[in-house]
């Protein structure tokens, strides 16, 4: 099967926006020790197979405030919340 760069890359960017709406920056995560490059690669690929999707565009396109938690039924919830706790 191929590699979707598109589709990676619109995962990454996701990620990203959630963890932001969450008041977290992941890439300053990284330089503080609190997130591997690789758990931050494997947040990707787990975004990169939910089916929740369209779900999680909408929530990121209605969040106008910093949110205590991910839409529901992230994947990635658990991860962001984790880094949340530390921050």
């Amino acid at each position: 099967m191929a590699h979707d760069l598109r589709d990676s890359a619109r995962h990454f960017w996701m990620t990203r926006s959630v963890a932001r709406v969450m008041g977290l920056n992941l890439s300053n995560e990284m330089r503080r020790g609190r997130l591997e490059p690789d758990g931050y690669a494997r947040m990707v690929a787990s975004c990169q197979g939910c089916a929740l999707v369209e779900a999680c565009q909408s929530w990121l396109g209605h969040q106008t405030d910093v949110s205590a938690a991910p839409p529901p039924g992230c994947r990635i919830g658990a991860q962001l919340g984790r880094l949340k706790r530390l921050h």
